[in-house]
């Protein structure tokens, strides 16, 4: 959570299956990972209060949950401020949240120009309901960026997915963003698909170079 001293919290499941996602296991069989009840999470935020002064929710994807606006609700009782990293598939629910005052601050992962988030986002072309997901992405990005809330845009690059050319399709996707980061890809050992790497240091700088054009802030992530 940027500027704030903040408890990342990691719900498990995804609508996506990005190949170099890092927390494979967490996507693909959450119910074998760890589990932390809702109690527990409560308590450790509450034990806390005055020092911690945000939370962040990530995933996975957390707006697949219904439950998620009374859990942030209880979050929010506690006072602290609340993330949430998402990839944009479910509009709605990011419209409910921040219309009953339950979001601060919104991370919207952007895997790719709009023509190659398929097979970046690891869906299937003919699938039913992937021409409904794009929608959604975008409806997301639309409503990010009109609604208000503070946010940032943030794109993982891998070597073997990403080229420069590809963002200046990006920058104009999203053309007047205040911040936007690009993400060095790491390979996390968890990863669903092996086989890939990060970018050299010249395809980093050149698509800040591109992104400069657009966005109003282009930072890097992940750069040794």
């Amino acid at each position: 959570y940027p500027e704030h001293l903040a408890a990342s919290v990691f719900l498990g499941s995804c609508n996506l299956r990005c190949p170099f996602c890092q927390n494979g296991n967490l996507v693909l069989s959450p119910e074998n990972e760890p589990s932390i009840s809702e109690e527990e999470v409560l308590a450790f935020l509450k034990k806390r209060s005055g020092i911690l002064e945000g939370v962040c929710i990530s995933g996975g994807e957390p707006t697949l949950y219904r439950e998620l606006p009374d859990f942030i609700s209880k979050i929010k009782a506690l006072g602290y401020l609340v993330k949430l990293d998402t990839n944009g598939t479910n509009p709605e629910m990011l419209r409910f949240l921040y219309e009953n005052h339950l979001l601060d601050y919104i991370a919207m992962d952007i895997k790719t120009q709009p023509e190659q988030y398929v097979k970046v986002s690891g869906l299937q072309p003919d699938a039913a309901g992937t021409q409904k997901l794009l929608q959604n992405i975008n409806l997301s990005k639309e409503y990010i960026m009109s609604c208000g809330i503070d946010y940032e845009f943030r794109t993982t690059v891998v070597d073997e997915l990403h080229e420069p050319e590809d963002f200046e399709e990006i920058g104009r996707w999203l053309k007047g963003a205040p911040q936007y980061f690009v993400q060095c890809f790491k390979d996390s050992g968890d990863i669903i698909s092996d086989g890939f790497s990060a970018p050299g240091r010249w395809k980093l700088d050149k698509i800040v170079e591109i992104l400069d054009r657009y966005v109003f802030s282009v930072q890097l992530r992940g750069v040794d």
